[in-house]
């Protein structure tokens, strides 16, 4: 066995074996995999090895349609056949709400590049004679889906990276992991020690074990799944094969198999598996025991839409552990304070992703990122001190609810709340109605006093669209208050703060007492996101950033600062936020601030340490709606006292509580940009028009040349902002923009503006669409509605009418 390489992954299922692949396509030829028996001895070998292209995540959706074209590659390469079977795919519509949703993903088809088309009852029935097209409403069909014999695909990687110079291991344990003084891996393993500049964790079912040998707590855990063989159907006999289909309203899914079907369900009374974890021993041939009676309802459903099923004998009944995620995607890239170690694992469906997974990674190692921005499957999406039960919890409920229809004003419930603020019960007395962002509740609005309210899921404008408008005036009219407890804080300190800080942040960095707006750049030069830079009285820097991006932030801070006497210290959990703006705004913190009249004091952009009411605080004057706003940063045993003081003090001002979907919303209104939506790794800093915020004086930050050359040279598509002429449903994001039957570029997110008056979109639209006087459409849920350029901030519709909220609305 060799004693040393430049990659070791452990785990020779199909990920395993596309990331060794994918690693030699880069020009990475000295890798290793090591398999603890034979290759697929998992989950791969039972699965049941359907591919499709449908996916809530847009760049997810992206890599599964890589990966149903990668096959084809792979068997070439490696002489090995995968069983390619691509007889397309249905995803069946039953509901008028779930044909919405088929009709409004169509659309984003055209965005994603992927060949879609729609068909009606009829169509469907000429591809599917044996389903009961009564109820079927319609469906969307792609003919690059299909299946194929997971053993062959996953040989057929294999094959394919050992013709070009990669090394496999079967039946080679590994039985531990450490780092060596130079910052290598030393992989032990029951046939000796490789050293290794990297190791890929790949371990499937055992992903967790291989975590604990580096120290690192994986949120997975492994679901029991079943699916059932039919003895053949008669009703088959002299058709051409059926597309796979995936029934959404009847919670199945089913494809031919030879003259029979395969039919699997996802039951709602999900069944996690090997909790304390996976035996080492767990066999490669190994099923777990069927229990149908947990799928009974589930069944039925499926035999009311397809008779010929319900009267055919059972072949095989498998049962086979799979390993999920809390939010059903997969763990993938480098795990934070670890060089070097890397987990491409938590992929339940992985002839669906495989292929995206193995390229992601692959170009991740060897780029210094992937070519798309693949946070949907970061493992930098989760806390990694996530508890095991909400990890249970949230997979459970994934799994339970997997072909539910994805409404982007539905939260799930399961495994919170998770991280609160001090705020948590007095909003909850308020009628708060919660949001979760990287495990912390916030309150997403408040519902109206004294009357029961439960927001409907839906893709229109719903039930609670009046209370955050609401909202949202009330705040342009007098002050509001809003509990940001839960975005990312950060202190940085040391010799080398400053030095550090120069290499990390793309943008000038701030003077004593002051912020700025700032953008961390990957290698290529592309936007890792935007954060906040302040410098403190006493030289340390104070740096705020997006919720959901924390865990990536520190890491990529992390891998920087190792080569800087620094101290970082991430300060999200300790200090508590709110955020007071409105036109009165400095009078309220005037008052609150005594003689010192902070409120007056400060312009936009300076950072203060003051007392605002008996609260010591870190103070931010902010702009970042429009209005005059304070951002109070303290520690949280202040929280709730400085709450109560602006509640009590505010009363006389108009003060009210704003939740976060109405902020959302009044950023929008006044600034584009936001972080994953606009300011991605998908994105140049030419293409966002980001130039103002790059520090054009150095180059000594991580992707200046990229970004550079970038600056020099037209892009093809630029942001816009687009008012939209909608009716009762707004745009989101990822919605096709149109001049004629021409595409010109797509949304990226999308509000109605409450207080300009009409439907917000930020869009990148090429030249065409950018044209002066272009006749733009956007497809709102599939329809096509108007839409015209504007300027930022969005211009107001017309003069807005002020109604003062009750004072009522400031009480505790």
């Amino acid at each position: 066995m060799l004693q040393q390489a430049r990659v070791v992954i452990i785990g020779g299922g199909v990920i395993g074996c596309s990331v060794l692949y994918h690693l030699t396509k880069q020009g990475w030829t000295d890798v290793v995999l090591l398999e603890r028996k034979e290759l697929t001895a998992g989950s791969t070998w039972h699965a049941a090895g359907g591919f499709h292209t449908i996916n809530g995540n847009a760049n997810i959706a992206r890599l599964q349609a890589y990966t149903c074209g990668i096959y084809k590659e792979i068997q070439e390469l490696s002489g090995q056949d995968v069983g390619a079977h691509y007889v397309g795919g249905l995803l069946v519509a039953a509901t008028n709400q779930r044909w919405e949703y088929l009709r409004a993903e169509h659309a984003r088809h055209h965005v994603l590049g992927i060949e879609s088309e729609l068909l009606g009852p009829a169509e469907i029935k000429k591809l599917c004679s044996i389903m009961d097209t009564r109820d079927v409403i319609g469906a969307i069909y792609d003919p690059l889906e299909g299946y194929l014999d997971p053993s062959g695909a996953t040989y057929a990687y294999a094959g394919a990276a050992k013709a070009a110079g990669a090394t496999i291991y079967r039946h080679t344990m590994v039985e531990g992991l450490a780092r060596r003084p130079g910052g290598e891996w030393e992989v032990r393993t029951n046939k000796g020690v490789i050293v290794a500049e990297h190791v890929v964790n790949a371990g499937g079912l055992w992903a967790r074990e291989v975590g604990k040998m580096a120290g690192v707590d994986l949120p997975l855990v492994p679901m029991e799944h079943h699916y059932l063989i039919t003895d053949d159907l008669p009703e088959l006999n002299g058709l051409p094969e059926m597309p796979s289909i995936a029934d959404l309203d009847g919670g199945l899914y089913l494809r031919q198999e030879h003259q029979g079907m395969l039919l699997g369900v996802y039951e709602s009374n999900a069944v996690p598996w090997a909790v304390a974890g996976t035996p080492w021993d767990y066999a490669e041939n190994e099923l777990l025991i069927p229990d149908l009676d947990r799928l009974g309802e589930d069944l039925t459903r499926g035999f009311e839409r397809y008779p010929a099923i319900a009267s055919a004998g059972i072949k095989r009944i498998v049962n086979g552990p799979f390993t999920f995620s809390p939010d059903g995607n997969p763990l993938v890239g480098p795990v934070a304070g670890l060089p070097n170690y890397w987990v491409a694992c938590g992929v339940m469906a992985g002839f669906v992703q495989g292929g995206g997974v193995g390229r992601s990674l692959a170009e991740w190692m060897v780029d210094g990122q992937p070519s798309v921005d693949v946070f949907g499957m970061d493992i930098a999406r989760f806390d990694t001190r996530l508890p095991q039960s909400v990890t249970i919890a949230r997979a459970r409920e994934f799994y339970g609810r997997r072909f539910d229809i994805p409404y982007p004003n539905e939260t799930w419930l399961a495994g919170r709340p998770y991280k609160t603020s001090p705020l948590y019960a007095a909003h909850e007395a308020k009628g708060a109605v919660f949001l979760s962002s990287f495990g912390f509740e916030a309150p997403a609005y408040f519902a109206p006093a004294g009357q029961p309210f439960q927001e409907q899921p839906t893709f229109r404008r719903s039930n609670a669209f009046d209370i955050i408008g609401a909202e949202c005036r009330a705040l342009r009219s007098a002050v509001g208050v809003v509990d940001l407890s839960a975005v990312s804080k950060f202190f940085v300190s040391g010799p080398d703060a400053e030095a550090f800080l120069r290499k990390v942040v793309a943008s000038p960095l701030p003077s004593i007492g002051r912020t700025v707006p700032a953008l961390l750049l990957s290698a290529a030069g592309r936007i890792i996101g935007d954060l906040n830079v302040g410098c403190r009285a006493d030289g340390r820097y104070f740096l705020t950033a997006p919720t959901f991006m924390q865990a990536v932030y520190e890491r990529c801070f992390l891998e920087h600062a190792r080569n800087f006497d620094v101290t970082l210290r991430n300060a999200t959990d300790e200090l508590g936020a709110l955020f007071v703006a409105g036109p009165r705004a400095v009078e309220l913190i005037d008052a609150l601030s005594a003689h010192y009249r902070i409120g007056t004091a400060l312009k936009s952009g300076d950072l203060a340490e003051a007392a605002i009411g008996y609260a010591p605080c870190h103070v931010v004057a902010s702009d970042r709606i429009g209005e005059r706003g304070f951002e109070l940063y303290t520690p949280n045993v202040h929280l709730e006292a400085l709450y109560r003081q602006i509640l009590i003090t505010g009363r006389a001002f108009g003060v009210r509580d704003i939740g976060i979907r109405a902020f959302s919303t009044l950023v929008m209104e006044q600034a584009p940009g936001t972080t994953l939506r606009e300011m991605s790794q998908d994105h140049t800093v030419a293409e966002c028009g980001s130039h103002d915020l790059l520090d054009h004086e150095r180059s000594d930050y991580v992707g200046h040349a990229a970004a550079m050359a970038s600056l020099a040279h037209e892009p093809e598509f630029r942001l816009s902002a687009l008012r939209v002429e909608t009716l009762d449903a707004d745009p989101v994001g990822e919605e096709p923009v149109w001049v004629g039957d021409r595409y010109v570029g797509y949304t990226t997110s999308g509000h109605y503006g409450h207080t300009v008056g009409y439907a917000m979109a930020m869009a990148f639209l090429n030249e065409e669409g950018r044209a002066p006087g272009a006749s733009l459409e956007v497809s709102v849920l599939g329809e096509r509605c108007r839409a015209r350029i504007v300027t930022i901030p969005f211009p107001k519709l017309e003069p807005m009418t002020i109604e003062l909220p009750e004072l009522v609305t400031g009480q505790i």
